[in-house]
């Protein structure tokens, strides 16, 4: 044999002795690429070393424009299926998914292994480098997957989750297809959802549902801000009743899909120079303000809740339609409703003339004032006029309404008069009387739920789907 042959023969063995040190031992060269982090552990260690100097990236923002860049991202182990060796994971960070390739070819066996048992919804790190798909990808938000090179746990979930967020996602459409092609999807239902709100809250649809809150609050802020308002914050909780009859946190049969016992509010008050109506033209420029702010700046959200709750774009005109309690009555009665021109609606005549409404106006967002006295509270201020009306309105939102406004009684003669009436006990509110004593302008205000609001505006079929942690009379955990 020739020497040069030798030598190619001693290269071949070499490298195949290399070969197979490197897979029989590929642990001692990965180790320190996985691991769970504790406080004191080595992955710990590893994990801090790894990132050193490097920032999160979002997932959101895995887009096909930073292919080939190493990113490191943080989320929740959404689902994962082994396919030869390679494990393909989806990671869920918010309503997004992105899915992440763990090869054992490039991470060794045991960081596959130790990929591969980690529970649904465990927190997890990963590092790895952004590449485009051989083929479109339909199970996630990100349309660029990861080549993870290091994954590190942070906090292991249980393997018994008393539901998956993926079952808690699907739309009736879904389920319904499901059971179609005899392959039934499972539904999770109401109170399983708020047992485990916090399961529950991981959804897409709620995360969009809490960032539309989010941003509903904030156009609410905005506008006033710019129009001259101070924000205040004020007690809660007093002596007696203001209401005439109304229990504290809606302690009393308030069961309903658009009551809570605990909601938030966002109430205004504000001087009055000649007319209540000033109040309407406030709540007429504001609420189309906030519909316009949430579909600019609230697009992605709007579409992800749509998908599991599909729903129609609010119907809204620019200049707010107002009518008079005594249109509505009339409307009611035209469409053959039978209702107390003197009494409140009720919620099934409020849905009828909110479809008649619709039907003559082409809107789903208007006003409805001048209500009977009689079915107000005792410090609303009587029209002038007809003492059995007043200077209130109600504002609705696909024909259910979410908020009550007045211009409030300033003289406290006249608020006493109007108290013993309601069958109050002028004792139990005298500090409310009293600070009218001291001289006080004409003013009036409005309430409204911001729960109710996000409610309607994604035209959702129960009020507890808008409220973080719902609190009803029937519930009070978690």
């Amino acid at each position: 044999m020739s020497s040069s042959n030798e030598e190619k023969m001693s290269t071949r063995k070499q490298k195949r002795r290399e070969t197979l040190n490197w897979r029989s031992c590929p642990d001692e060269s990965f180790s320190s690429n996985y691991g769970d982090v504790t406080p004191k552990s080595a992955a710990g260690r590893s994990w801090r070393e790894a990132v050193e100097g490097k920032e999160l990236t979002e997932v959101s923002n895995l887009v096909e424009e930073i292919v080939g860049s190493e990113v490191s991202i943080r989320g929740r182990v959404h689902d994962h299926r082994l396919v030869g060796k390679k494990l393909f994971v989806i990671l869920r960070q918010s309503e997004f998914r992105v899915q992440c390739v763990v090869e054992e070819a490039r991470v060794g066996t045991s960081m596959l292994k130790f990929v591969k048992q980690l529970s649904h919804e465990s927190v997890v790190e990963l590092i790895g480098v952004v590449s485009l798909p051989k083929k479109p990808l339909t199970g996630t938000t990100q349309q660029v997957e990861i080549h993870v090179t290091k994954m590190y746990c942070f906090s292991r979930s249980s393997l018994n989750l008393p539901l998956l967020v993926e079952d808690a996602a699907r739309s009736e459409a879904d389920i319904e297809k499901s059971v179609k092609v005899g392959k039934p999807a499972a539904r999770v239902l109401q109170d399983t959802r708020f047992n485990n709100r916090f399961l529950d809250l991981r959804t897409p649809a709620n995360q969009g549902l809490f960032r539309i809150q989010c941003h509903v609050q904030i156009a609410f802020r905005e506008f006033l801000l710019s129009k001259g308002f101070l924000e205040i914050h004020t007690p809660k909780l007093i002596a007696g009743s203001s209401e005439g009859g109304s229990a504290v946190f809606r302690a009393e049969d308030s069961f309903t899909h658009r009551h809570l016992c605990e909601f938030v509010g966002l109430d205004v008050e504000m001087e009055i120079r000649m007319h209540y109506s000033e109040i309407m033209d406030l709540v007429g420029d504001l609420f189309p303000f906030i519909f316009t702010k949430i579909k600019e700046r609230c697009p992605k959200e709007l579409e992800t809740v749509r998908k599991q709750y599909p729903f129609q774009s609010l119907k809204f005109l620019p200049q707010t339609l107002r009518l008079t309690f005594a249109q509505g009555i009339q409307m009611l009665k035209e469409a053959g409703e039978e209702v107390d021109p003197l009494g409140d609606l009720n919620t099934e005549s409020e849905k009828k003339l909110g479809q008649l409404v619709l039907e003559k106006y082409k809107t789903e967002f208007y006003m409805l004032h001048r209500y009977p006295s009689a079915v107000r509270p005792f410090y609303t201020m009587p029209c002038e006029d007809d003492s059995n009306y007043s200077n209130s309105f109600d504002v609705f939102i696909r024909g259910e309404e979410i908020m009550s406004g007045a211009q409030r009684i300033h003289d406290p003669e006249l608020l006493e008069k109007r108290a013993r009436e309601c069958g109050i006990d002028v004792k139990t509110i005298s500090t409310y009387i009293d600070a009218f004593r001291y001289g006080a302008p004409p003013h009036g205000g409005f309430g409204v739920g911001l729960e109710r609001v996000v409610m309607l505006l994604c035209a959702l079929d129960n009020i507890r789907k808008t409220s973080l942690f719902p609190r009803d009379s029937q519930r009070l955990a978690p």
